[in-house]
């Protein structure tokens, strides 16, 4: 079932996003995973699409937050206002109140601002004047940021980072892609007349039923083997988390049920290593000088631990 409504969602976002099936796979697992995704690339590239053709293609309720440095915490999680006509505080939700948030340029706020999502992402509520209000689901946070232009902005510290299930680059387009975005976008933009292809409800049991996904015992201690490698690399500083070793246990599980399968291959761990680990490693000073970028840490530690065989 996890396959067939992949399929569809697939299909449906390619309607506004030409190519990228890879791309648009690894956003559908996190997903599933119940996770958030930061979306680092140059402007134009088409992060924003992305994200309102995925809450058009889930039926989901969107709201866009544009981060600046005088935006208030409040502005993201909503806050209590006086009502003079009835002489009572109501409250006035933000838009992180919402299905599928996308934080555009993050990276922009301060951090008080930034931490401002921290409990909406990881709790999936907020808590204004001590009232807690719990967040629709499935919950989704796409954030942006551009990795070129750096000046007046706050990088995210690890602990908000490490948050994001995966970072995802969606990167240029070929030449036979770019000329059918040409002819796609020609007359007019095909988004808003995407039309959902599936229902929240349905979305909340496909994460359920990710779960059902078996991982065997080998894997497991393949992944496990992973993480512990980059916290014992002479040329990383700060290794995986245990969260991200969860996070690319659940991944792989949500990989497998996109392709069909009901048991995670240790290819799986291999294909979502860059996308889970790379925001969560800090690489050493000395093999920065080197030129030594974490992509290629990473691939290097993926092929160096021994992957496990059928018995």
């Amino acid at each position: 079932m996890i396959a067939d409504v992949a399929a569809r969602l697939r299909k449906n976002i390619q309607k506004v996003i030409v190519g990228k099936d890879e791309m648009i796979n690894l956003t559908l697992a996190v997903v599933l995973c119940e996770g958030h995704m930061l979306l680092e690339d140059v402007p134009g590239i088409g992060k924003t699409t992305l994200a309102r053709a995925l809450a058009a293609s889930l039926g989901c309720t969107f709201r866009r937050i544009q981060f600046t440095p005088d935006l208030l915490p409040t502005d993201v999680t909503g806050l209590n206002w006086f009502n003079q006509r009835v002489q009572e505080f109501e409250f006035r939700p933000g838009p992180v109140m919402s299905q599928v948030v996308l934080a555009d340029e993050i990276n922009r706020a301060t951090p008080r601002t930034q931490s401002a999502l921290l409990e909406a992402m990881q709790e999936r509520q907020v808590t204004i004047d001590g009232v807690t209000h719990a967040l629709p689901r499935p919950f989704l946070v796409m954030a942006t940021q551009n990795p070129v232009e750096l000046e007046g902005t706050f990088p995210l510290p690890e602990a908000q980072i490490d948050r994001f299930l995966m970072r995802i680059a969606i990167g240029y387009p070929d030449e036979q892609e770019e000329n059918a975005i040409l002819e796609r976008f020609r007359l007019s933009d095909p988004l808003p007349d995407l039309q959902p292809v599936t229902t929240a409800e349905e979305i909340r049991q496909l994460q359920q039923e990710r779960k059902q996904v078996r991982v065997a015992e080998a894997v497991r201690e393949y992944i496990v083997r992973v993480a512990r490698a980059t916290r014992n690399h002479p040329e990383i500083e700060l290794g995986l988390s245990p969260r991200g070793t969860l996070s690319l246990y659940i991944a792989a599980q949500a990989w497998a049920g996109i392709h069909d399968r009901e048991f995670v291959l240790p290819d799986d761990v291999k294909s979502l290593a860059p996308s889970v680990m790379t925001h969560r490693l800090i690489i050493s000073p000395q093999a920065q000088l080197r030129g030594r970028r974490l992509e290629e840490l990473v691939a290097d530690i993926v092929e160096a631990v021994p992957v496990p065989v059928e018995g």
